[in-house]
């Protein structure tokens, strides 16, 4: 993530409980072209979608004997449409609505995330500090190989902290308490991994950040996390402990076994919780993703917090890649390789068109849930079931491929910054004669890379080739300093590709013309 703005000043005062005094000078930003959707209308035509989607999930539950599922599409900042089918409460014959809480599993995750990085912000943690520096316990733990390195906070978003892959165990571990934990420290831990080599699904490393967050924030983790980032954008319904919800709201778990749906007895919340105990409702949930969305693209707008929109990018960022998937195939069966990785609480995915989607599922005995949103499309969609394990991530993939197509959405589109156009219109009076007054616009290295002499006579020969010239279309810039246009040739176009330096008047320092076809 690049920023504009230069952060001059991190001051800590006093005892760790105290934030962080920031100071930001303005001054120097950069005048930032900011990425823009070219047709806002198109998210008006999500809604001929909405009885497709009403279908797809319905279908999907009753073929995967799903006794409920909540569903919502998040669009432009705001939940769009929110439907449910089924059953929340089997024996009670409780009808699951958008309001219905479930239990969402390691959906859990980012939150606990975003609340470690809003500790960061304040200047009460690195992410580069060792976990023992906040969990003295962890001293105790051991270690795989004598030149391991210290375990940080970041290893631990990440999945890279060595610990062994433990849905399994983790899962019946929701309601251990503190001292459970703490336990488990002292008597010393076993690892698949030296620290920071490989990604590996654990739980039980954000039932440690959960630790971190009660440790120096000085109350429960639930409660920072509720108080700080929850309330503040009205998530006013979602719980931790499943006996603070009113019977009536409340999704019980179940699995399907001998034709029947058997229930799962509900763990109170624990130590556990960071990983997977938060209670949500799709309206609820919205209100979180829409947060999530709202931090793209980067601008120079004022941030309302309550976390930082430049915190919540990093949060998206495939800190860890787990995998290259070089056979992956899109809906239609065409080949289209993908990579996967893992950032703070929440998985990383980007296919050969570029396109990210940043996602999380959730999984635990009686629950399945999962959200995903592709940012640069700003649209997502989000479902909750209670049914064990079945986290829902087929329908949403089919849902939210469905509303862009229907919709005809598109990704933003950067509008070229101010000091690129001036650069390609200095380009094209420039070309072909390279009159030495005007080499001004050319960084140091511009020359000497390739003599003056050279570049005219290299040039002419394609100016020739190409005819006359017509016209100059549009710039298509890639970012703030880098780009190309297409000079229309009487008998051929050519294509000039340009990228500037980081000084502060910014001058090519690169510049190809090519020979293309009409």
């Amino acid at each position: 993530m690049k920023s504009y703005i230069w952060l001059v000043l991190i001051l800590f005062i006093g005892c760790a409980e105290k934030k962080a005094d920031i100071a930001v000078d303005v001054t120097n930003a950069q005048v930032y072209s900011t990425p823009s959707f070219t047709d806002s209308a198109s998210f008006n035509k999500l809604q001929q979608a909405f009885p497709i989607i009403e279908k797809l999930y319905q279908e999907y539950a009753e073929k995967n004997h799903f006794p409920a599922i909540s569903y919502g599409i998040v669009a432009n900042g705001q939940l769009v449409y929110a439907g449910s089918t089924g059953m929340a409460n089997v024996t009670m014959n409780t009808r699951a609505t958008p309001k219905t809480l479930f239990r969402i599993a390691s959906m859990s995750k980012s939150f606990t995330a975003m609340a470690i990085l809003k500790l960061r912000d304040e200047g009460r943690l690195s992410l580069s500090d060792a976990v023992e520096k906040y969990i003295p316990e962890m001293k105790k733990a051991g270690v795989l190989t004598s030149d391991a390195p210290p375990i940080t906070v970041q290893h631990l978003l990440t999945m890279s902290a060595g610990f062994p892959e433990d849905n399994p165990w983790g899962d019946r571990q929701l309601d251990a308490s503190d001292e459970e934990l703490l336990q488990l420290l002292s008597k010393g831990l076993s690892f698949s991994n030296a620290p920071g080599l490989a990604f590996e699904y654990s739980n039980l490393g954000f039932a440690l950040l959960g630790k971190i967050i009660s440790n120096i924030s000085g109350v429960p983790y639930q409660q920072y996390i509720t108080n700080t980032i929850m309330k503040p954008i009205g998530m006013h319904d979602s719980k931790w402990e499943y006996a603070e919800v009113p019977a009536d709201q409340l999704a019980l778990g179940y699995q399907w076994m001998d034709s029947t749906w058997q229930e799962v007895p509900l763990l109170h919340d624990g130590a556990y919780g960071a990983m997977g105990g938060l209670i949500c409702s799709i309206e609820d949930f919205a209100k979180y993703m829409a947060l999530h969305m709202e931090a793209w693209p980067p601008r120079n707008e004022e941030d309302k917090g309550p976390v930082r929109r430049s915190s919540i990018r990093e949060m998206h960022q495939p800190w860890r890649f787990n995998n290259l998937f070089t056979d992956a195939r899109t809906r239609s069966g065409e080949l289209c390789p993908v990579a996967i990785g893992y950032g703070y609480g929440l998985g990383w995915r980007k296919d050969c068109r570029g396109t990210v989607r940043i996602s999380h599922s959730g999984g635990l005995p009686g629950f399945g849930s999962e959200w995903r949103f592709y940012s640069e499309y700003g649209v997502g969609v989000v479902s909750f079931s209670n049914h064990t394990y079945g986290a829902p991530g087929m329908p949403n993939a089919i849902a939210l491929d469905t509303l862009i197509s229907i919709a005809g959405l598109k990704p933003r589109v950067l509008p070229a910054s101010a000091i690129l156009q001036q650069r390609q219109q200095e380009i094209v009076k420039l070309l072909p004669a390279w009159s030495e007054d005007q080499v001004s616009i050319f960084a140091e290295n511009f020359f000497l890379d390739e003599s003056l002499e050279r570049r005219k006579e290299t040039t002419q020969k394609l100016f020739e080739e190409a005819g006359t010239i017509l016209n100059s279309r549009a710039l298509e810039p890639e970012n703030q300093l880098r780009g190309s246009f297409i000079l229309e040739g009487e008998k051929k176009n050519i294509l000039i590709y340009f990228t500037l330096t980081p000084e502060r008047e910014a001058l090519i320092q690169q510049l190809d013309v090519e020979l293309i076809g009409k």
